[in-house]
């Protein structure tokens, strides 16, 4: 039952990480995502995070892992903003990381 229960709890923790996986093709993501110049135009800062234990929640950490079934989400970076599901910023600090816009926020659940 302890068993069970430490599982069940582990892959729920697991389930809302932010293990990411750049695919080649847009027919293979989840999300298209583009990168904006200016932090006023994202949806989410992105923060990229060196160690698979710190993409934990929806928070915008964001851990990018070698191999597609490592991965919670796959995402296809796209040229234009009118091809996104996503628009993200990449920040410097990992305090600055988080939703701009929670409409979009399912995205990444």
């Amino acid at each position: 039952m302890k068993l069970l229960l430490s599982l069940l709890i582990l892959f729920s923790i697991n389930s809302y990480s932010q293990n990411i996986f750049t695919v080649e093709y847009e027919s293979q993501s989840d999300i298209n995502v583009f990168v904006v110049e200016y932090e006023s135009q994202c949806d989410l800062k992105v923060f990229k995070v060196e160690y698979e234990s710190q993409a934990k929640g929806n928070e915008g950490l964001w851990f990018f892992v070698k191999y597609q079934s490592q991965s919670n989400k796959k995402i296809y970076f796209v040229e234009y903003a009118s091809q996104s599901d996503l628009k993200i910023f990449f920040v410097d600090y990992k305090s600055k990381a988080g939703w701009k816009t929670n409409k979009k926020k399912y995205l990444l659940y």
